[in-house]
């Protein structure tokens, strides 16, 4: 079976054929790093993520590229609230990113461009889109001439008045045309700016993914990705740039963008109490509980993300893992079913290959020998692996304890668990019970085994 990916710009699903099958190039728009990112961005982080592992997996080369935007006026903007340098508040806002994609299983992208470390890029681009009569300069900024590309608005396919709805900024007197949008734009002496044939400015958000992907996977390359949020105007006016700017480009050969999220039913909001960032769920729940609750519904559907929804994808993945605990197993050996992989090769369908990964734990509870039992745990652990899951030791996974894990520390519960031992050994069952009714109310559960007791957080 090929591969098969919904292609926003066609509106269809179509077979995956790459422009160099030796070099999938890929570019997923990163974060602006002004605050925590929400589970809502978390989203495309863990759809991409299983893409980026499922194409490793196809071809013998891959790139990917997802950037961080480090030059906004939303970081300006929470700069001049808290008052925190602009340099100190992007730096601790990125490393904070990084934390949040780790702890959600995520591998680091191939590269990871900053935008200001591309403003020559940019400037270039202008001038060249300057040059081709698509942009003009008035009063300090440089705009896109809208106008001046016949096709403008063929993916998003909004109308002319949704076009001049979605700008980024008001409409200005010095724009040609209501739609037309910043390219350049003036700094004062308090922000951020650079030296450029207009003046001290900073780039418009639209241009530095245009010139960030140009620069690190060509004027062509094979997918695009995102949230369906950033359709338009975001990824339109960069299909629009980088056409304009490099005539003859598709720029993206496949648009591919994840669905909505929702929060507890209702839109994501803080004065909802439903706005959750994965800082502040990574203290409730374990990172790959949260990735998992991302997949249980096909990216491109509309996603309902609920606190329960995320504790059942604990209990699913206590599941697996107790499957698993006490084998020994090499993460990275076998191959999954190949149900498991035609689901992902169809349009990236992880409730289905979920589905086959249930499969794989029936046959592994089933089996009776070592070879058979050998044979399904390494058919479950490499659905696990292109899923992004269970590729942790099972007693590390039992023993994550989140805001529940109290004053007992891992040394603690083991001498409670050994001085049970010893009391059931001399028949002192009264203390036996009191020390397991002591570490259930500290949150750990005991299950004695034929040859040992083992135990788990909540």
């Amino acid at each position: 079976m090929a591969l098969q990916l919904h292609n926003t710009f066609a509106r269809e699903k179509q077979v995956f054929e790459p422009i160099d099958a030796n070099h999938i190039r890929m570019y997923v728009c990163g974060p602006t790093v002004y605050d925590n990112i929400h589970i809502g961005n978390a989203r495309p982080l863990v759809v991409f993520d299983v893409l980026y592992r499922l194409l490793r997996s196809l071809y013998p080369k891959v790139t990917y590229a997802r950037n961080i935007t480090d030059v906004d006026d939303k970081i300006n903007a929470r700069a001049r609230e808290t008052g925190e340098n602009i340099r100190v508040l992007t730096e601790r806002t990125a490393e904070r990113f990084h934390e949040d994609a780790a702890a959600l299983g995520t591998l680091v992208p191939d590269v990871e461009p900053r935008a200001t470390e591309h403003i020559p890029e940019m400037i270039a681009m202008i001038e060249r889109l300057i040059d081709t009569g698509h942009a003009y300069v008035a009063e300090g900024h440089v705009l896109f001439d809208v106008p001046s590309m016949e096709n403008y608005g063929r993916l998003s396919r909004h109308s002319r008045d949704a076009l001049i709805a979605g700008a980024r900024i008001d409409v200005a007197p010095y724009k040609r045309d209501s739609a037309d949008f910043v390219l350049w734009k003036p700094s004062a002496d308090d922000l951020p700016g650079w030296p450029s044939p207009w003046g001290r400015g900073r780039p418009g958000w639209h241009l530095e993914c245009s010139a960030m992907s140009q620069k690190h996977l060509g004027d062509d390359f094979d997918i695009h990705g995102g949230g369906q949020d950033l359709i338009f105007p975001h990824h339109e006016n960069e299909l629009a740039q980088s056409c304009c700017g490099n005539p003859g480009s598709q720029f993206a050969k496949y648009w591919v963008h994840n669905g909505y999220l929702m929060s507890e039913g209702e839109k994501m909001s803080k004065s909802l109490g439903n706005f959750y960032t994965v800082h502040d769920l990574l203290e409730e729940f374990p990172g790959e509980a949260l990735r998992l609750s991302l997949l249980q519904t096909h990216y491109r559907a509309p996603l309902d993300f609920t606190k329960d929804g995320v504790r059942q994808a604990k209990a699913t993945l206590d599941r697996f893992y107790g499957a698993l605990r006490g084998l020994t197993l090499d993460t990275t050996e076998g191959q999954p079913p190949q149900a498991f992989q035609e689901a992902l090769e169809d349009d990236l369908n992880t409730p289905q290959a979920i589905t086959v990964l249930f499969e794989c734990l029936s046959d592994l509870n089933a089996a009776k020998s070592p070879d058979d039992k050998d044979i399904a745990a390494k058919a479950m652990l490499a659905c696990g692996r292109y899923l992004g899951i269970l590729q942790q030791d099972p007693e590390t996974w039992f023993r994550w304890g989140g805001e529940n894990i109290g004053t007992l520390s891992d040394g603690d519960i083991d001498q409670l668990v050994a001085d049970r031992a010893a009391a059931r050994q001399t028949k002192n069952f009264a203390e036996s019970d009191r020390i397991r009714d002591e570490l259930l109310e500290a949150g750990i559960i005991l299950e004695d085994k034929a040859a040992e007791t083992i135990w788990r957080r909540k």
